[in-house]
């Protein structure tokens, strides 16, 4: 429950359901489908079209915004042939006017109904948005599930494999029954209105209330992201938006979907872990067990203040793409680079860095790096070789560096935005921005990099369930660990990063169990960790090319290193600084020594340098102590 972004806009429970038996064969009478905003609809106003299709949407469902345009075109593909489409939205927090701004922003070429108190909800047993009842010309139920499988938990196919809807009316047009009657559909809970039958009696103290018990838990861990126009698709603010997405609340916490987490809690302490504990998790169960009681009025804690311009302090310097991108309404688009100069003649440390998205809805995740001028690589820079600056990825945290450490911008040098969007089923655009705040060079002690591990000549074969990944580096230096980000693709099933110390004993520092691309996040050490010099560094990944993963664009392809989410990636980015440097003190003699070693560009002039100042030295140690100058005056 803390923030958004999964492969379908994130922090949605789009999960499978689990309807307790199926409605095909039921048949439903005449009966109110829901009111337009001037009038009921009954089911018999449609006595001249053969067949139904009732669809439960949601107004604040991705999912139900990504197939609009599907169902718009499915009502138009089979108009001509007695079918109709009919939206129903039973979700009791969406208002009529909300959903005629859903109807009028996704352009719904079919009537959207609001199903007052969820009635035909409950007479249906519909239980999610989209799911489909579709119904015959005798108004029997003899298909039900979903419209196909173009989506579904962290899956975005480019198109789906199995229309199954669409299926389904050509074989109740043909006359057939329907080959599949019932699919499992996908989405968010319907919120239904609060049964007071569920609340237990008065002395069954002690009950929990909304206003003392579960606020201050959603203020904590929810609301950040929860909240009118913040990346969460709902609000979690009041005792009404709390009762409404219950259903979901109980459900992502079961399956540990929500807050978005994912290392194991056996290895490592992280400073921005986003876990809810046992007892707030047990609270949250509970008053959903005991039937949602809202309590007093006076115990509702004051709404917590959230600075909606940076979560860095305020930036010294605030950068923007050149331009601005147009995301189409459908379908995959390749990441989009853009080349910023910030115009620095000099070298310039960052303090903090934060990528602020100029559309949540659309950006996945964001990227910067740095790119020297004159060139079109993307290069790393610096005694430790860093790759990037910062990044986002929703539910990240930005750059926010201790005192005394920080990142260098060469003068000269330009950043780049590696931007990766994703449709949502109406046109957008973005112009995302990148917020810099500057150190003192005069207080830098030391240098942060940015250093990856990863393997681009992995292979993954088609239809293997478990193809294993390593890489792994001996580290030259003594090094303090900052921070750790794994990066996978839709194939990613684990990641772990083990460190082999060179006495013999090993440690598990990340362990990533179930990745999920939807969540992309860097995990910041509770302290910087020591590795000493010959430690070896090690990366495991192991990735899921079956058609068991629903995630897979293709199972039956070899899939190769590459940019886009249809390609693969196995990269281990981790912080780091030289654990002895000092970058406010003249360097040693033997450190700079060790670095001409290490950093051959620069081997030849360092030698020279400190040849030239030894040199010098004897001849100053000559000269002040030569017997001459020994003499009594």
């Amino acid at each position: 429950m803390s923030s958004l972004c999964c492969q379908l806009i994130l922090c949605i429970p789009l999960l499978l359901a689990d309807a307790p038996t199926s409605p095909c064969g039921q048949k439903l009478p005449d009966c109110v489908l829901g009111n337009d905003g001037s009038t009921a609809t009954r089911l018999n106003d449609f006595h001249d079209n053969n067949i139904l299709a009732l669809v439960f949407l949601g107004t604040e469902c991705p999912l139900a915004g990504l197939y609009a345009q599907c169902l718009n075109e499915l009502d138009e593909q089979f108009a001509d042939r007695g079918v109709r489409i009919i939206g129903i939205d039973s979700n009791q927090q969406d208002s009529a006017a909300e959903i005629a701004a859903f109807a009028r922003n996704h352009a719904l070429r079919f009537p959207l109904l609001q199903d007052i108190d969820n009635r035909l909800a409950d007479q249906l047993v519909a239980q999610r948005t989209p799911e489909v009842f579709l119904l015959d010309h005798q108004r029997i139920v003899r298909y039900h599930g979903r419209i196909d499988d173009q989506y579904a938990v962290g899956v975005r196919r480019a198109l789906p494999t199995r229309h199954d809807l669409a299926l389904a009316i050509e074989d109740l047009l043909a006359g057939r029954d329907v080959q599949v009657p019932s699919t499992d559909a996908v989405g968010c809970f319907i919120g239904r209105i609060a049964n007071p039958k569920h609340l237990r009696a008065a002395n069954d103290a002690p009950q929990i209330t909304f206003t003392r018990d579960v606020a201050p838990v959603l203020n904590r861990h929810c609301v950040s992201c929860h909240r009118p126009g913040s990346i969460g698709p709902f609000a979690l603010l009041t005792y009404h938006d709390a009762v409404a997405w219950a259903p979901t609340i109980q459900e992502v916490i079961a399956q540990n979907r929500m807050p978005p987490w994912l290392a194991s809690p056996n290895h490592g302490k992280f400073t921005n872990e986003a876990r809810l504990t046992a007892a707030e998790r047990q609270l949250l169960t509970d008053w959903i067990a005991q039937g949602m009681s809202e309590g007093e009025a006076s115990d509702m804690p004051p709404p917590p203040v959230f600075n909606d311009s940076w979560r860095v302090k305020e930036p010294d310097l605030v950068l923007s793409m050149p331009t601005q991108f147009e995301i189409p309404a459908h379908g995959i688009v390749d990441y989009q680079y853009f080349e910023v100069d910030p115009g620095f003649r000099e070298d310039k440390w960052i303090q903090a860095a934060e990528v602020r998205p100029g559309n949540r809805t659309v950006v996945h995740h964001s990227l910067i790096f740095l790119r020297p001028p004159g060139s079109h690589d993307l290069i790393a820079q610096g005694d430790l070789k860093s790759v990037y600056l910062t990044g986002f990825a929703a539910g990240s945290t930005p750059l926010n560096l201790p005192a005394g450490m920080a990142k260098k911008i060469p003068a000269g040098w330009r950043l780049v935005f590696q931007m990766h969007y994703t449709t949502t089923g109406t046109p957008q655009h973005d112009r995302s921005t990148l917020g810099l705040v500057f150190a003192d060079p005069h207080t830098v002690q030391k240098e942060v990099a940015t250093n990856m591990l990863m393997d681009m000549s992995l292979s993954l074969p088609p239809h293997s369930a478990d193809t294993l990944v390593q890489a792994r580096t001996t580290l030259k230096h003594d090094l303090l660990l900052l921070s750790l980000s794994p990066h996978m693709h839709l194939r990613g099933k684990s990641f772990r990063y083990e460190a082999h110390y060179p006495g013999g004993l090993s440690e598990i520092l990340l362990d990533i169990p179930r990745y999920d691309f939807g969540w992309q996040d860097t995990y910041f050490l509770a302290g910087p960790k020591r590795l000493p010099r010959g430690t070896v560094l090690h990366c495991t990944a192991h990735f899921d090319n079956s058609a068991a993963n629903l995630a897979n664009p293709d199972p039956s392809a070899t899939v190769k290193w590459g940019e886009q989410t249809t390609d693969e990636m196995m990269i281990g980015y981790y912080d780091v600084v030289l654990a002895d440097q000092n970058l406010t003190q003249p360097a040693p003699i033997a450190s700079l020594l060790r670095s001409a070693q290490t950093n051959y560009h620069f081997a030849f002039p360092t030698i020279c340098i400190i040849g030239a100042w030894l040199v010098l030295r004897r001849h100053h140690a000559r000269t002040a102590f030569s017997p001459a100058q020994r003499q009594p005056s």
